[in-house]
């Protein structure tokens, strides 16, 4: 693709949603000689590095990575198929072909999005309990609304939602270990958005 190096994280779709930490590097042999000399210590390279005990999580996360993001793409087809036919513009369209997991639902007002990432979290399988609230962040102008209820903190391959509190109050969903998660948590948010119409009518 003509990119020299190449570094992820293992927390996210590579690692199947079971590697609790780590990441890789891609490219030229040079330059992986370079980071692992960075990352362990000079002249010792890649033949020494800490693994924390997570070789087994590495290597069958790494094997059920291809299926976890086959579900995870599935959830986003439906959450885009389901949102755009209660009437609300999402990207990509669910027909549309997909460059990654993301699948952004334009709520367009501020208890809308605010709705949608908490049903989000309400159907989660870790602090489902949690009432997520805007909040200010490094490196965004407007409070920001995460929804994250996952095993692994900051797993984007786990389900989970977030925007930023600005018109047009765009949700961006992502991940999900399988579908099924997916279909309850977008029940959750329907029936969230559907009770708070229904109540200021």
């Amino acid at each position: 693709m003509g990119a020299d190096l190449i570094a992820g994280s293992l927390i996210k779709n590579p690692g199947g949603g079971l590697v609790a930490g780590g990441g890789y590097a891609v490219g030229s042999a040079q330059l992986i000689e370079a980071v692992a000399d960075r990352m362990t210590a000079p002249g010792l390279g890649g033949r020494l590095g800490p693994t924390f005990g997570l070789n087994r999580w590495i290597l069958q996360g790494l094997w059920i990575a291809p299926h976890v993001v086959g579900e995870a793409l599935a959830g986003a087809v439906l959450a885009a198929k389901v949102m755009e036919d209660l009437g609300y513009p999402v990207s990509p369209r669910w027909n549309e072909p997909r460059g990654d997991i993301v699948q952004a639902v334009e709520m367009s007002t501020k208890e809308g999005l605010l709705t949608f990432c908490q049903g989000i979290q309400a159907a989660s399988p870790v602090d489902s309990f949690v009432q997520p609230v805007p909040g200010d962040m490094p490196g965004y102008e407007d409070p920001v609304i995460m929804a994250g209820g996952t095993f692994i903190q900051g797993s984007s391959i786990e389900l989970s939602a977030d925007g930023p509190l600005r018109a047009p109050y765009t949700a961006y969903l992502q991940g999900g270990l399988c579908k099924e998660h997916v279909e309850l948590a977008l029940q959750r948010v329907v029936e969230s958005l559907v009770a708070k119409t229904e109540g200021s009518a």
